[in-house]
């Protein structure tokens, strides 16, 4: 979790012990102080959600709650990199994209690596390189997507330069290195919840 992440999760921990301590003080019977502090459980993790979606729309509000709760974790294990599976399934990695984070779904069904607008234009991107939009199949369906390069993405140790991406605005802030870049590495497999990516040796 990066450190937005553990001062929300503390936050709402406080928010739940603050009862707990009061219930605790009262002697209140332990059945009792149990079925309490599952419905403040339940009252705050409503109001995680509401605040999330108040914010930045369900989407994001639902992302941002299960961000706190995620357990993906990102290593480097000699020259390989370690991701750990998230909550939701996914392998997800924190690249640098021309020198700009960006989080980043690891997708081998995905042909190509593809960014959102947004995305590809902090992150310097021409997206005027290819003036016609191509056709791209997405779980969603067909998206008219323009084509651009990465001049340098830096996983850890592991570097890709001059990768091709599919650009949309519909890709929205999800953000997929597909199998153009798999293709690069020396090696990657999955093992015990690790998706482990090992650079080609020189």
């Amino acid at each position: 979790m990066n450190s937005d992440n553990w001062l929300g999760v503390t936050f709402y921990m406080l928010a739940l012990i603050l009862p707990l301590s009061a219930l605790l003080t009262r002697r209140v019977p332990f059945p009792k102080m149990a079925g309490m502090a599952a419905i403040w459980a339940a009252i705050i993790l409503v109001a995680m959600m509401i605040v999330g979606m108040t914010r930045d729309g369900i989407g994001s509000g639902w992302a941002r709650f299960t961000a706190l709760l995620s357990s993906d974790e990102q290593r480097v294990s000699g020259g390989a990199v370690r991701l750990r599976m998230a909550s939701d399934g996914h392998f997800w990695a924190n690249v640098t994209i021309n020198g700009v984070p960006q989080r980043m779904l690891i997708d081998s069904g995905a042909t190509t690596t593809s960014l959102g607008m947004d995305a590809a234009k902090a992150s310097g991107l021409d997206v005027e390189q290819s003036r016609i939009p191509v056709p791209i199949q997405t779980a969603n369906g067909m998206v008219m997507a323009r084509t651009s390069s990465i001049k340098r993405l830096e996983l850890g140790p592991i570097v890709a330069t001059d990768l091709r991406a599919d650009v949309a605005d519909e890709f929205g802030g999800m953000n997929v290195l597909g199998m153009n870049f798999l293709s690069r590495l020396g090696s990657w497999r999955v093992v015990n919840g690790w998706l482990i990516l090992e650079p080609k040796r020189p």
